[in-house]
């Protein structure tokens, strides 16, 4: 990762919390709050669902995009939990050398 980009994702985390309360008339993100989980949780599915086509299509571009907006919208659903990037980074660095077979081993006890 290069420099600074940890910091992108803060940004938008901010961005996200300051107009989740916002006229959803005028803001996505207020407008995904006032629909509630369901819709966020959808967008969720439906990107998802739009990177694996991506994947399997093999335009890197193509795929960028649209984890770029799985993420967007998993940061939605993280800053209606409280949480931001900074929450997943740290969950991340605490697996890091940990394999994943003893990871999911270690929850599933």
């Amino acid at each position: 990762m290069k420099l600074g980009q940890a910091e992108t994702l803060e940004r938008i985390a901010a961005a996200i919390n300051e107009r989740k309360g916002g006229d959803p008339a005028k803001s996505y993100v207020a407008k995904l709050f006032a629909q509630g989980d369901d819709a966020m949780l959808k967008k969720i599915g439906e990107e998802a669902t739009e990177t694996v086509l991506a994947a399997k299509g093999g335009d890197r571009l193509h795929l960028v995009r649209e984890v770029t907006d799985l993420w967007f919208h998993c940061m939605i659903v993280l800053a209606r939990h409280g949480l931001g990037p900074g929450d997943v980074l740290a969950e991340m660095q605490r697996r890091e050398g940990i394999s994943g077979v003893d990871e999911k081993a270690r929850r599933d006890k």
